[in-house]
């Protein structure tokens, strides 16, 4: 058969290049989805061992002619090609997981996850909330090639994870990075710390210290690696580059739109997703404030599965069951003066945001500062109404975790409870981390039965499930149905016994019917990227716009 064009490979950018008669470029960009549309004679595709393996394939009814890089192509090709056959395996039902040595043993399907993950390399563990996701992490340092290894998690979390370590493998040296200014890490028995733990936002001050140390990361909670604007992400990339292993955790993976995996698989499997443009050409659609949606989220899911880029098991998949979880929406009264207050500051933005002659700058700002003063007086106003419905839960005997976001929202609710019936201890952005502890012991002890706790600030926290806890409820909402579950999580994980019930508490006035509107329509891009089975109704078109809510804000005000 004759070559149809040629091929070569830009070691300098790691690209194939390959020109070729149209009617072969318009056959290739059926294979290539990420490839522009329009005619070229000249198109790049990204250096990835599953790219190599579909040129290969391409080529047995294409033929071109490989001027530079063949041997790197079948390296590629072959490469992938094992790994996914080894990968496949391992997914099978009736794969026999090896046994890593732990204080506490594994169970079956965490003993697979981490073999996936030695397998593989790197891999996105997306499983339930609460099903053991730290317990794989801490099962790969079984494996010499991981240490020392690099544990990054928020900051509520960095003694959770040094005891679960110690719990699972004793013999391990941890070090938890202090504040302050970067000191030399320390040593004992003449070695250095086998576990490094830090926080998200001390890794770009230590990125260089760490990078000549480190042989594995853990990313606890990746999903906080979204955003590529952010000095963590970029200090996550450099990170990345240093370390023969990746691990990401989330159950959550997406918390707003599907565009952001993106930014979250290049700090865990760099390129593995090609280039951002061939991603956004390939799996998404247009732009939306410069958020970036997932075209179809089942089969993107479906798509890294396969790949095995991400591992996902669900409660009923590993056999950890819980009772049952029931969300309900429960509408409730508000105090409409709490809006009233903030009228004028609220008016004058509303106006910016529905005005045609407004500028994208102007509006943009407009629209920040609309969201934050009507989030705020939105929780204001039905704050004694949510305090209200939480004394009611205690007195039935309910504990219940209340989340919320704004201080003042905080300070209305601790005026309202019942000093000696609720006893409220907070867990919030502001408490020091011993604080926060001291307010999680006296909850699981039974000395509070009320936690107040920061939607963002509660992720990944264990041991609220054995306080005797079965009720959350929200006061005030996230535009980020991630977050939500995140917060369910602390209670409905593995270990509750009870069936768990989670009220939103929405009210009529400000941006709540908007919020529900709005979580509704993100939870499909997450839902439909982590369980692809799953049945969806009809797509929604994106959405937060804060425009829409400025003109209900005005209308309602002239009626």
């Amino acid at each position: 058969m004759r070559n149809y064009g040629e091929m070569r490979l830009d070691t300098a950018n790691n690209q194939w290049i390959i020109t070729a008669d149209r009617h072969i470029m318009a056959r290739l960009k059926r294979v290539f989805e990420g490839l522009a549309k329009f005619p070229r004679k000249e198109v790049k595709i990204s250096n990835t061992p599953e790219h190599c393996l579909d040129l290969e394939w391409f080529m047995t009814r294409y033929p071109l002619e490989i001027v530079e890089g063949a041997d790197q192509l079948r390296v590629g090709s072959l490469a992938y090609k094992s790994m996914v056959e080894r990968l496949d395996d391992m997914a099978d039902p009736n794969y026999e997981p090896k046994s890593h040595p732990l204080a506490i043993p594994l169970r079956g399907y965490q003993n697979v996850a981490v073999d996936m993950y030695l397998e593989r390399g790197s891999l996105l563990l997306g499983d339930d909330v609460g099903v053991g996701k730290t317990a794989v992490g801490i099962g790969s340092f079984t494996d010499k090639r991981t240490l020392p290894a690099l544990v990054v998690t928020h900051v509520h979390l960095l003694h959770q994870w040094e005891r679960e370590i110690n719990t699972f493998m004793p013999e391990l040296n941890t070090h938890v990075i202090k504040q302050g200014p970067i000191y030399a890490l320390p040593e004992m028995f003449g070695k250095g710390p086998d576990v490094v733990i830090t926080n998200y936002h001390k890794i770009a001050k230590w990125a260089t210290v760490l990078s000549s140390y480190l042989k594995s990361i853990v990313w606890d909670e990746v999903q906080e690696l979204r955003n590529d604007g952010s000095q963590k992400y970029q200090a996550a990339r450099s990170l990345v580059e240093y370390a023969n292993f990746v691990l990401g955790l989330s159950a959550t993976p997406v918390y707003n739109y599907g565009g952001e995996f993106f930014n979250i698989m290049e700090t865990i499997t760099p390129g593995a997703l090609g280039e951002r443009y061939e991603f956004r050409r390939e799996w998404c659609s247009g732009r939306y404030e410069n958020k970036i949606s997932i075209v179809d989220p089942p089969a993107f899911g479906a798509y890294l599965r396969e790949s095995h880029l991400m591992l996902r098991r669900t409660r009923k998949d590993v056999g950890r069951e819980l009772e049952s979880l029931s969300n309900v929406t429960h509408i409730i009264d508000s105090d409409s003066r709490e809006i009233i207050d903030e009228e004028g500051t609220i008016d004058s933005l509303a106006k910016i945001l529905v005005n045609s002659e407004s500028t994208s700058q102007e509006k943009f700002q407009a629209g920040g500062l609309f969201d934050q003063k009507m989030r705020k007086a939105t929780g204001l106003a039905k704050a004694g109404y949510v305090a209200h419905f939480v004394n009611m839960l205690v007195e039935s005997g309910e504990k219940v975790v209340l989340f919320g976001w704004h201080r003042e929202v905080y300070e209305k609710w601790l005026h309202m409870f019942s000093p000696i019936q609720c006893n409220p201890v907070m867990y919030t952005g502001t408490e020091s981390p011993a604080k926060k502890e001291a307010a999680r012991e006296a909850f699981i002890n039974g000395d509070s039965k009320v936690l107040i706790m920061s939607l963002r600030s509660g992720a990944g926290l264990d041991g609220l499930q054995y306080s005797g806890c079965r009720t959350v409820v929200y006061g005030e909402m996230d535009w980020s149905p991630g977050i939500h579950e995140q917060c369910t999580g602390r209670v409905y994980r593995d270990g509750q016994e009870e069936p768990v019930v989670a009220y939103y508490l929405v009210c009529e006035d400000g941006c709540d019917p908007f919020m529900v509107n709005v979580l509704g329509i993100k939870k499909q891009q997450s839902d439909g990227i982590k369980d692809p089975e799953k049945q969806f109704g009809k797509k929604e078109s994106i959405q937060k716009n804060m425009a829409d809510v400025a003109r209900h804000y005005l209308e309602r005000k002239k009626n």
